[in-house]
């Protein structure tokens, strides 16, 4: 074990090792350097057999920062074991639980940052929104976006926004798996293979959303070059629009943001 470690990732979870993995595969530090904590003997067997080198621990231990990636219902217990080890710069993925709270447990003048990942952090495909507590300077914040852009892309927002972003982009794969689902099913129900509508379905998203990323247009700039006026694409959207399937989204994102709001009291 180094001196003193680089990072304390406190939970071995799929997102504290979805880090873990990006971390290490960006070189943000050796595997001597990090240290991941659980209290589950099973995540700590399965971290050491993943990460060669990594120091895999029972109850946190001292580092020069740590990430806090634990359930909301464990954060507060978590996150005095890391102040007693003497962390004082945090990094918070937890969902729901504002800087204000997460600073009251810790000592005065200790730096929280906060931030919503989502899921494709799991693939080095994440999109993050970070915010800074009141302790926390530009090279606080420059280093949690550096932990967060090892697994995708980083924002800073207000922190009022982040309930907002739990909504649409916390929550937001799920929508966009709902919509892969209903499309195979649909595929299939036109005649297809199940094997060929998923093939077909995922190729059409991930080509379509390449397509925004990497052409800079916006969506309805895109969606009407590959809609002429009565043909099949125009149809289908008809049919969508007369579903208020855009209504729908808009509302769902709402009612997931609001249940943040409401995790959060």
């Amino acid at each position: 074990m180094s001196a003193t470690m680089k990072l304390l990732v406190v939970g071995g979870g799929r997102m504290g090792s979805a880090l873990i993995g990006g971390l290490l595969g960006a070189g943000w530090a050796s595997p001597d350097e990090l240290a991941v904590s659980d209290p589950d003997a099973g995540a700590r067997a399965r971290l050491t057999a993943d990460h060669p080198g990594l120091v895999v621990v029972a109850a946190p231990t001292t580092a020069e920062g740590a990430v806090l990636a634990v359930k909301p219902g464990t954060a507060e217990t978590a996150l005095l074991s890391v102040r007693d080890v003497g962390v004082h710069r945090v990094l918070s993925i937890v969902a729901g639980i504002s800087t204000a709270q997460l600073e009251a447990v810790m000592a005065p003048g200790d730096v929280v940052v906060r931030a919503m990942p989502n899921s494709p952090a799991l693939i080095g495909c994440g999109i993050a929104a970070m915010s800074g507590g009141g302790a926390a300077t530009s090279d606080d914040l420059e280093w949690a976006e550096g932990i967060l852009r090892a697994v995708g892309a980083v924002v800073r927002l207000p922190e009022r926004l982040l309930d907002a972003v739990t909504g649409l982009s916390g929550s937001g794969p799920a929508y966009v798996y709902l919509v892969a689902e209903a499309l195979i099913e649909a595929g299939v129900a036109a005649g297809l293979s199940q094997q060929v509508s998923h093939e077909l379905v995922v190729g059409t998203l991930v080509g379509a959303s390449r397509m925004m990323a990497e052409t800079g247009a916006e969506p309805a700039e895109l969606r009407a070059a590959v809609t002429s006026p009565g043909g099949t694409t125009a149809a289908g959207l008809r049919i969508l629009d007369l579903k208020s399937v855009r209504s729908a989204f808009v509302e769902a994102v709402a009612a997931a943001t609001e249940r943040a709001r409401q995790l959060g009291r």
